[in-house]
């Protein structure tokens, strides 16, 4: 085997053992942002995917709450060095992993370099063991949740047709694009009739961006209301799971598949270790590795 198709297969494999690191966001509140991340998870599940959420909504997360799990351990166990990453893992449906933060992320202030690295090298083993990692942010544009959405690789905004959603998406998408340099957003419509609805909103926001903003904005599609939604809401259960022909479920799982047709991610932003040592840098400079804030973005 000649040198070249050595490392044409080198790439390759890279490109099929990298895993997706995606970000659910919005910049208003209500928007089903959990209900969404749980829902993708489940669908990229029940297509053989092994799938790692992040609870990042460290003052109102419930992911857990949703799945009917209760975590006995979160980040905080770890940053306080008493347990590892893999003791706080919890499993929820179809086998989906589930890591809670807790309040961790203010806690990471007080890490020493040592305590950051020895971190960031616990995540290099958890990283092979999983296709998707999900991120759960919180809603609004603090700087923890920037910090999320800028280190993820893919960042899906969620947005309805409400008046107050279109603006606070926008403001979200503004701020990632002035201060980190984010040019490429993935739109998913939520509490929509149908898709006529959804592309309207599709169409209001681009209007904008593409007048004020350096952006892309690709469309990636809509989750209906849904009674079934709500049904599955009140039996702590992902409407994926336990309705599948419910029509937001189809919706949710052609969405998922569209999502595992973008490109493999090849470069360092589409890694674990990169994503934590983007967040890390961002409230503590890493030895050796530049801050990250909004100031020097």
């Amino acid at each position: 085997m000649d040198q070249a198709e050595t490392l044409r297969r080198a790439g390759s494999d890279r490109a099929e053992s990298a895993i997706r690191v995606l970000s659910v966001t919005s910049g208003k509140g209500g928007m089903g942002k959990t209900n969404t991340v749980a829902n993708l998870a489940v669908s990229f599940a029940k297509m053989g995917k092994r799938v790692l959420i992040l609870d990042a909504d460290l003052a109102l997360g419930n992911i857990d709450v949703l799945f009917g799990v209760l975590p006995k351990f979160t980040l905080e166990d770890v940053l306080s060095g008493q347990k590892k990453l893999s003791d706080i893992i919890v499993e929820g449906p179809c086998g989906i992993q589930i890591l809670p933060t807790g309040s961790g992320t203010d806690e990471m202030a007080e890490l020493t370099s040592e305590q950051k690295i020895h971190l960031i090298s616990d995540l290099d083993q958890l990283e092979k063991s999983f296709d998707i990692f999900l991120i759960d942010t919180a809603a609004g544009i603090s700087s923890n949740v920037l910090y999320f959405n800028a280190a993820a690789q893919e960042i899906i905004i969620l947005a309805s047709s409400e008046p107050t959603s279109l603006t606070d998406a926008y403001a979200m998408m503004k701020v990632l694009s002035k201060r980190y340099q984010e040019k490429r957003f993935r739109l998913l419509v939520n509490m929509v009739h149908n898709e006529q609805e959804a592309k309207e909103v599709f169409r209001k926001l681009t209007l904008v961006t593409d007048r004020y903003l350096n952006i892309t904005i690709d469309y990636i599609g809509f989750i209906p209301y849904d009674d079934y939604l709500k049904l599955a809401v009140s039996q702590q259960r992902a409407v994926v799971d336990i309705y599948p022909n419910a029509k937001c479920s189809q919706n949710f799982m052609r969405v998922a598949h569209q999502v595992l047709q973008w490109p493999i991610p090849t470069d360092p932003k589409g890694s674990v270790q990169f994503f934590w040592r983007k967040l890390l840098a961002g409230v503590v400079p890493l030895a050796g590795v530049a801050p990250f804030s909004a100031e020097s973005a």
